[in-house]
């Protein structure tokens, strides 16, 4: 198995223990086959991103012990899908991403640059 890289092409660094994030729940936006979502874009949410993805349809504020997702709230680190980022992007609210945990996989959806634009340090 190899190692997962990130958009910089260097190892990919975790995006969050807390609240405990990505697909396999690792705290990293590794990513697999069965990852339809494509969760690798490491984001630290705003409330503008939130109320954003909530009237796409997808609440992240409300917890769902079920899925082990605590409910997130601005100032957490989240694995996110990378076309709703893009969406998000698209509409002026993407929230900043920490390009040392966003995997390589964002940029079959998003370019480096779009992700430049809003890299923060973790």
């Amino acid at each position: 198995m190899t190692k997962a890289l990130n958009v910089l092409g260097q190892p990919l660094k975790d995006c969050s223990f807390d609240p405990l994030t990505g697909y396999f729940r690792d705290g990293c936006c590794k990513t697999s086959s069965v990852d339809t979502g494509s969760h690798v874009i490491c984001a630290r949410v705003t409330q503008e991103f939130l109320t954003f993805s909530l009237a796409q349809g997808n609440d992240l504020m409300t917890p769902r012990p079920a899925y082990q997702f605590p409910g997130l709230q601005p100032g957490d680190q989240w694995c996110l899908c990378a076309m709703r980022w893009k969406e998000a992007f698209d509409a002026g609210v993407a929230p900043p991403v920490v390009l040392e945990s966003t995997n390589e996989r964002a940029l079959h959806y998003v370019t480096l640059e779009q992700l430049q634009q809003h890299a923060i340090s973790a």
